[in-house]
């Protein structure tokens, strides 16, 4: 007969539940949302402890189960501009994680045992973390590996910004949804993730992340004296927002792929632009010289 205990039942539940929604919302390019993650899977561990109680069997249905998982993503990714891809990936990871369980058990392994739809182990809790610490790093390299976009078919470009005496190198993808434009001039705008971009500002003229959130607010602090004319808001419209706006910063120069470009625009954005961390920003389609259009 197999004992389980409830406490070792619900840590390892909760921390699997947890690892697999930090490593949806890392491939989804959300901000990872720690505390919340942190509750859902406490939800979810309470729900692997409740199958295994007295009278609550039915817990164990596919119907309850499809409801605890909703809840759980809910939970951890409600509000999410991205919410059904991030539940996805969190199915995906889920899946490949219990089918790794499975062939571990196959091959006459011991570690971890998926029954009821749950995990549980008889090892001690510190060799339990460990494996799920290397099982999160392993499915999480294998799936950014799948999901990233190759430099090899153009995709990728490496882009470099210039402001004053100041420089930025990013990887940018070439990306011909990318519509916005520098209304003074008409040219495209770059789009980059404003938290990586400090190292083109001097430190009283640096964006914070409440700046680049409420842009109006922060316009007339960051632009002044020198700075005057340096920063705009620039608005734009997205799937889930029919006006918003970005702070901007007017760069001197760009470089793509080593090659000039001139003065440009640069939208900073709030929130990741990549799918899996492969790009830090945006770039609208180049012609048959490689200019920057």
């Amino acid at each position: 007969m197999t004992i389980i205990y409830v406490d070792t039942l619900f840590l390892l539940n909760a921390l699997v539940d947890y690892l697999l929604l930090l490593a949806a919302a890392r491939l989804a390019g959300e901000p990872l949302r720690r505390g919340r993650f942190a509750l859902g899977a406490a939800l979810g561990g309470l729900y692997a402890v409740a199958i295994f109680l007295p009278g609550l069997a039915f817990l164990g249905r596919p119907l309850c189960r499809i409801a605890s998982a909703a809840l759980m993503m809910l939970v951890s990714y409600g509000g999410s501009r991205r919410l059904l891809r991030q539940g996805l990936l969190f199915v995906v990871l889920t899946c490949a994680f219990g089918g790794g369980v499975v062939a571990i058990g196959l091959l006459g392994g011991t570690g971890l045992t998926l029954g009821n739809g749950v995990f549980y182990s008889t090892l001690d809790l510190k060799v339990v973390l460990l494996s799920a610490a290397v099982c999160y790093g392993v499915l999480t390299l294998v799936f950014q590996r799948l999901a990233r976009h190759s430099a090899s078919d153009g995709e990728l470009v490496d882009i470099k910004l210039f402001l004053g005496d100041r420089s930025l190198s990013l990887t940018a993808l070439t990306d011909t949804g990318n519509t916005l434009t520098d209304p003074a001039s008409g040219r495209p705008v770059v789009v980059a993730e404003g938290g990586r971009a400090g190292p083109l500002f001097p430190k009283e003229h640096c964006p914070s992340s409440a700046d680049l959130r409420d842009p109006a607010t922060a316009l007339p602090r960051l632009g002044t004296g020198t700075w005057r004319g340096r920063f705009r808001l620039l608005p734009y419209r997205s799937v889930g927002v029919d006006r918003g706006l970005l702070l901007a910063v007017r760069a001197d120069g760009l470089e793509l792929n080593g090659k000039g470009q001139g003065p440009v625009l640069v939208a900073l954005s709030p929130t990741p632009v990549s799918d899996g961390g492969g790009y830090q920003a945006l770039i609208g389609p180049m012609d048959e010289r490689g200019v920057f259009r």
